[in-house]
């Protein structure tokens, strides 16, 4: 059960509302910046008939053929953005922008039907491969571009157009230079004459149909958060962690108290950062790699362990690669241990 008691009592008391009652509006939240951001990245780069509209719903998402795009509610509102922040980690300035970009990606594959052209297919694959919500990829594979966390072109031929989109459609991205030398290269030149070709036409599909929008939404906010935190508990249940974090980290003895300090608040206050980069390079889910993190930081609170103030860089540095040779163990053989 998501831990919804330690959350603050303003936030609380959203938990039994139902979403569509909260009254939220993309049209003067905070999101908006982002929206007029998104646009103006897409009219720089000369696609002049080319607007996506923007709703709010559950999830990052673009309908399967729907030029449209759907952006969580959460980030619509700063209470429900800092309930996100507590359950889930919430999206910076910078993660925004690059799910706005990879979302738009398939928009415009959509509104110019590009993926029924042989040459997309040809790059990126069958349009109409099955989709599999988990996937192992092969990392550092130069036939793909890196944006979102995890290897994500890598996941559906989709996928590997909306993320070179994106990577083109970011400014000052460098994608000639940085994918020089790369397969990669002609998936990006290709969006780019496509692009071309397509500026001043309008869409072949100007409206698409959104999926559940905000306005539908009957599940109270606590309902929504039950539904849509995964249960990651067989697969930490295995770890054994003891071991290999005390010889990590530091056991104190009862006469040392300075120069130290308790390891579950300094991991607390990197949890994002070694949550995200673990996930970037590993490709292995987030909400797993989230909870293999917390299952480390609880541990360490469990056993009293503690960092040396003078050493947290060093420290740092070793308990995320940690982390990560679990994460890349999970990734390759399915188990973070192996029997």
């Amino acid at each position: 059960m998501p831990p919804f008691e330690k959350t603050p009592a303003d936030v609380q008391e959203l938990l039994t509302k139902p979403i569509r009652e909260l009254g939220l509006k993309l049209e003067g939240s905070p999101l908006e910046k982002y929206v007029r951001r998104l646009y103006r990245d897409i009219e720089r780069k000369g696609l002049k008939q080319f607007r996506p509209p923007c709703y709010l719903t559950d999830e990052w998402g673009c309908p399967s053929g729907e030029p449209v795009v759907g952006i969580p509610f959460y980030l619509a509102d700063p209470k429900l953005a800092q309930l996100e922040k507590h359950m889930n980690d919430l999206e910076d300035e910078r993660e925004i922008m690059m799910y706005l970009r990879h979302e738009a990606g398939h928009a415009f594959n959509y509104a110019y039907e590009l993926y029924k052209r042989d040459e997309w297919r040809e790059l990126f694959g069958p349009f109409r491969r099955a989709y599999k919500e988990h996937y192992r990829p092969v990392p550092f594979s130069r036939r793909f571009v890196r944006h979102i966390a995890g290897w994500y072109a890598q996941k559906h031929p989709d996928e590997d157009f909306a993320e070179t989109f994106a990577v083109w459609l970011t400014p000052r991205s460098g994608w000639r230079k940085k994918y020089r030398g790369w397969p990669a290269l002609a998936k990006l030149r290709w969006v780019d004459r496509e692009a071309r070709r397509v500026a001043d036409l309008p869409p072949v599909r100007a409206l698409g149909a959104t999926d559940v929008t905000v306005e539908e939404m009957d599940v109270t906010v606590e309902q929504f958060y039950q539904a849509h935190t995964p249960d990651e508990a067989q697969a930490i249940a295995e770890l054994a962690l003891d071991a290999d974090l005390t010889d990590i980290l530091l056991k104190p003895s009862p006469r040392r108290r300075n120069g130290i300090r308790p390891a579950a608040a300094w991991m607390a206050e990197h949890r994002k950062d070694i949550v995200d980069k673990v996930t970037y390079w590993t490709g292995v889910r987030r909400p797993l790699v989230r909870a293999l993190v917390d299952s480390i930081e609880q541990r360490g609170a469990a056993l009293g362990l503690a960092v040396e103030t003078a050493r947290e860089a060093q420290q740092l540095v070793e308990l995320t690669a940690y982390a990560t040779t679990l994460a890349m163990n999970y990734l390759t053989r399915g188990r973070f241990v192996q029997p």
